[in-house]
Parts: C-alpha cells; structure tokens; sequence
C-alpha cells in the first residue's frame, strides 16, 4: 500500500501499547513519534505540527479519573486549536472518552482496538485536518481580499450638505436589513455607497458580492444570478452556485439594475418575494438569506413610465432610495478629494513632495466634470504620473477647454448659461414635460425642478 502523509503523535505510558502502535501505523504514514511522558507535550508540540495526536485517559498508576487526559487535551487545544485529538481509553470508560470529545476531542478508540478500523479511523481524520486547514487558509484568504476591497473603495470624502445627508442616511439604514436603491450618474461612487453600507451592517462579516446587470445578457441571467445543474444546457459541464447563493448571509449589489430586460425583471422578483432560487435544470428550491442593494444611472420612475421597469420590483428594490449628487453640484467637495486622490497616486508613484498650486485647484473645481469622481480620479493619477516637477500645475491636468483668460466669476456665468440653456431646450422639446427632460438630461426631476427655480424658469 502506498504510503500516506500525515505525522502522527502518540502519548501513552505503556510501552507495549507504544510499540505495538508504531509497528502498526508506520507503514502507513509518513511519521510516528512515541513519548511515555506527557510532559514532553509542551515542547514537542512548541518545535512541531502534527496532524493528529494518539493521547491515553490516564497516566499514573491506580487513577482511572481520565482528569490527567482531559488536562493534556485543553493544554494541546490552546497550543493548537486545529489539533486533532483521538483519545486512548480503556473498554470500561467509554463515558470518559464522550466527555473529552464534549472538550474538544475529535474521536476515541477503546482498548483492545480493532488495527483496520483505528488505520481507517486515522486516515479519515487526517482527510478532516486537512479540510479544516483549507477553510482556514480561504477564511483568512477572504479576510485579506475584503481588507483589500475595502482599501481600494474608501468611503468617498466630502463634507458638502448632500453628502453629509447622505453619510447620515447610511448610517440609519446600514443596521437594518431594509433593501437600498441607490440613484446617481456614472461615476459617482453608487458601489463606495454600497460597500459602505455593507461594511457597517451586521452582515459585514459576510460577502459583499456586486454584480453588474448591463454586462448580464437574458440568456446567461438565469444561470448567472441563481446556478445551474450539470447538463442543464450545452455548456453546463458542472454543477455551479449564483450569484444569489454566494451571496447569502451577506450582500448582494446589483448594478444598473435599471438595464434588465422585463423578462429578467420577472425572475428577479421571484426571488427576492419568496427568498428562494432554483438552480436551472432542477425543480428544488434553495432558500437564500441577502441583502439586496441595487444602482441605476436611469430615472426608474421614467422607466416605470415607459413600461421598460416593472413598478412591483421598483417598490421591491427601494425601501430606502439614494440619490448621489454629480460633482458639479458639490464643488465644494473637489478640493478634498482632489487632496485625497492626490496624496493616493504621489505614494502610488513615489512623489511624496508633490503638491497642488492654487491655480490647479481652481482649475478642478471650475471644470465640468461629466464623468464625475472617475473621471477626477483618473485625470489626477494621469497628472501625478507625468508630472516632472514638485508642483502639480494647471497644465498638467490636460482639462478639455481648461485654456482661457476667462476669471473664475466668468467660468461660473458660462457654466450657468450653458446649463440653462440646456434645459430650456430640453423642455421645449419635450413640450414642458418635466420628466422627459430630465431623463434626456440625464438628471432626477428633483434636481431638474430646483435648476428651474434657480434660473426663474
């Protein structure tokens, strides 16, 4: 028989029950190492690992208490709380060997054993060991990989009035289990929103799984969001989980949900009334416990409107509903985040002395920004990595239209005026229809109305 791996600690102070156990065992694993004295426990298991621990109920002559055995079993847990211990025990104190497992033991073999079924009972829990280890090492894997996630999605600064609604608005709903519809244009952080959710609700220590729904077509939906078995379609040459199930007991984030088809819509709703999937291919139903977030840079009401979104799923997906301001409506803001981006991207590259001029930051703060903080992040990494001086300058940023002598007083005007002839436009086009406007704007109605009071529309 081939020779498996596995070392193997045996503590027992009969030196027939030793010997007789390392000719038995040897040929079958990778090492066996045998000590009379307990004591030794400490040191042995200080300067090795072994997979698991042969360990008897008593050692001193006349007490059958199994006190002796159980101390050793704490001592070795504390050393090693993945330790595998089997106890030794005689016929008559089977009760002692269930309440050391009660303590931490994975399994007892009695004496006189059987020598087939303790090599089986060996090789099975050395297979245990191993599992354990591997759930281990993913657990802590995961641990990483959300610290990680987390270290690239900051909660997004800002201190300006919406922004701190905002702050105060996660912070009442991240507790709850209450589903978040989160609204806002490209770029302006819809998932750092959801994460931030994620990560203060007591779903924290479970998964934050996004998922984005434009990407998604109709024929891969139902495979993609609930699994699917084994020959279940052409390609299916295994069993495999959703997105629905990865995600239970933890957050599910769906992003431009506002791009399902109607069809899509439908299944989606499906599950989340019932709380159950079913795996294509099969008829079972599989119970799942999320949370749902979703994002859309679209008005959903308007596409309620237009019968291009189901108004039983809107109401579904928006217990509590975010709406995220364009950076041109919180210019306040730029600056911090213009700091934020910067001393990010001058540690990134190493250009630690790098600094910002005045004239840079009113360059930032003047500019439109239509792919908002994206687009604020990416310009600022690009000026950083070509940037040969210590001071980051106007020039450096390489604005679209940044080049005029116009004085700020004037940007602002221009800025203004475009806008408002932007939605005059807008709304005679669409007849005076609000939310037609402000779709083809690509604004909420809300913004469009306080736009129109603002410029006496």
């Amino acid at each position: 028989m081939e020779k498996r791996n596995g070392r193997i600690l045996v503590v027992d102070d009969n030196a027939q029950i030793l010997n007789a156990l390392q000719l038995l065992l040897k040929p079958e694993f990778e090492e066996i190492t045998c000590i009379k004295n307990p004591n030794q426990l400490p040191s042995l298991l200080h300067n090795n690992n072994y997979d698991i621990i042969l360990l008897d109920m008593n050692f001193r002559s006349g007490d059958n208490s199994g006190n002796e055995g159980l101390f050793w079993l704490s001592e070795i847990l504390k050393a090693d709380p993945l330790a595998m211990v089997i106890m030794i025990t005689a016929y008559g104190d089977i009760n002692l060997a269930v309440n050391a497992i009660k303590k931490g033991a994975i399994d007892f073999i009695a004496k006189p054993w059987d020598a087939e079924k303790l090599i089986i009972t060996l090789k099975n829990t050395l297979e245990f060991r191993n599992s354990k280890i591997e759930v281990r090492n993913l657990q802590v894997k995961q641990r990483q990989l959300k610290e990680d996630i987390e270290k690239q999605y900051p909660l997004l600064k800002g201190s300006s009035p919406k922004m701190l609604d905002i702050y105060k608005t996660i912070d009442k709903v991240a507790q709850t289990d209450a589903n978040v519809l989160i609204l806002g244009e490209n770029g302006t952080g819809k998932e750092v929103i959801a994460r931030e959710i994620h990560r203060k609700s007591k779903r924290a220590s479970g998964i934050f799984l996004a998922v984005d729904m434009g990407s998604l077509s109709e024929t891969l939906f139902e495979s993609e969001m609930f699994g699917h078995v084994r020959g279940s379609f052409t390609d299916a040459k295994e069993d495999r989980i959703g997105r629905f199930e990865a995600a239970s007991d933890g957050t599910l984030f769906l992003d431009e949900i506002g791009n399902l088809s109607m069809s899509s819509q439908s299944k989606l709703l499906g599950a989340l009334q019932n709380h159950e999937i079913t795996r294509l291919g099969t008829s079972r139903s599989i119970p799942v416990n999320i949370r749902l977030i979703s994002a859309t840079n679209k008005n959903p009401e308007e596409l309620v409107h237009q019968n291009l979104f189901r108004q039983d799923l809107l109401f579904r997906i928006n217990t509590i509903q975010i709406e995220l301001p364009p950076l041109r409506e919180r210019k306040e803001d730029i600056r911090e985040l213009a700091d934020y981006f910067l001393a990010q991207f001058a540690h990134k590259y190493e250009k630690p002395l790098l600094k910002m001029s005045g004239a840079t930051y009113n360059a930032l703060v003047n500019y439109h920004w239509s792919g908002n903080i994206r687009e604020l992040k990416h310009t600022l990494e690009k000026a950083v990595i070509l940037c040969e001086s210590s001071v980051l300058k106007p020039e450096n940023l390489n604005l679209k239209g940044k080049a005029t002598a116009k004085t700020d007083e004037d940007l602002i005007r221009s800025l203004s005026e475009i806008e408002k002839t932007a939605i005059i436009k807008a709304l005679e086009k669409f007849h005076g229809n609000v939310s037609q406007a402000a779709l083809m704007l690509d604004i909420s109605r809300t913004t469009l109305y306080a736009k129109m009071k603002e410029y006496g529309i």
